[in-house]
């Protein structure tokens, strides 16, 4: 079965290569797009917001002005200009990674839906680890963790909460969590506190009009209500996409909590270098 899959850039000389691969070619960001793009700055919007929502003003966009026509039963995707679903699970993400190009890149996207897909209603990106800190990088960007609490990066304290506080502020996260709604709030702070890992790049597939317009609704008041902590004075790339950053957390939960997704393997090409 055919994936309506929507490829989200920052730029506009893009265009002919997303449409080769029958993507929908949507531009993000404050450049200029033709016509031929679908943006996510018409109708019910919140396009202001990308420089720290990343992926979710084009899934907030979509949620208000596409879902509500979205026939059942259909899988539509989301990927990006740097990151890419792989055409089958034969391998891992970073191996992938490793060996892709410009010559052998149209061999590894995907295009269709798999016969594994059947029994599933969500295709999630695969996990990424977070708990195989080296002494160098803890020392680099966990010093002000480490010194707070010396046995911190014990291989048994590394999970989704240390590495979001070493990245993205200590107390950051908790101060989300408690602005979440009650029926979210301990299930998601336990999921930080006892995984140390959780589904890669704010990317998925799916088939369900429901389970998506479900998702949509908790985790944007969720985000809105954050807003009132942090504002948007923020600097630095951890800090000033902590929106994005806290919706992936959040998506990976989410939809581990109320479905039985399937894990996908998601490769990094940077198409914006290659085809500049």
């Amino acid at each position: 079965m055919t994936i309506k899959m929507y490829c989200m850039c920052l730029d506009d000389f893009l265009l002919k290569d997303i449409k080769k691969l029958n993507d929908i070619p949507v531009g993000l960001g404050s450049n200029n797009f033709s016509s031929d793009w679908l943006t996510d700055k018409s109708g019910d919007n919140i396009s202001s917001k990308n420089k720290y929502y990343g992926e979710h003003t084009f899934y907030y966009w979509f949620w208000k002005n596409m879902l509500p026509k979205m026939v059942d039963n259909t899988w539509i995707g989301f990927c990006g200009y740097r990151h890419h679903w792989s055409n089958n699970n034969q391998f891992k993400s970073d191996d992938i990674t490793k060996v892709v190009n410009k010559t052998n890149f149209d061999s590894f996207i995907l295009k269709n839906s798999h016969d594994q897909w059947k029994t599933y209603d969500i295709i999630l990106g695969e996990d990424v680890y977070i708990n195989k800190w080296k002494l160098s990088k803890i020392i680099k960007h966990g010093y002000k963790v480490l010194l707070r609490n010396p046995l911190a990066f014990l291989k048994k304290n590394q999970n989704i909460k240390l590495n979001f506080e070493v990245f993205h502020g200590i107390g950051n996260l908790d101060k989300a969590i408690n602005l979440l709604d009650d029926s979210e709030k301990e299930d998601f702070r336990n999921f930080t506190l006892t995984k140390a890992f959780y589904n890669r790049q704010n990317m998925f597939i799916c088939r369900s009009k429901k389970l998506m317009d479900n998702y949509f609704k908790s985790v944007f008041p969720w985000l809105e209500r954050c807003e009132e902590v942090y504002g948007f004075n923020l600097h630095g790339y951890g800090n000033t996409r902590i929106y994005g950053f806290l919706a992936e957390r959040y998506m990976s939960y989410w939809f581990n909590k109320y479905s039985k997704p399937l894990s996908w393997p998601i490769f990094f090409f940077d198409k914006s270098k290659v085809y500049k």
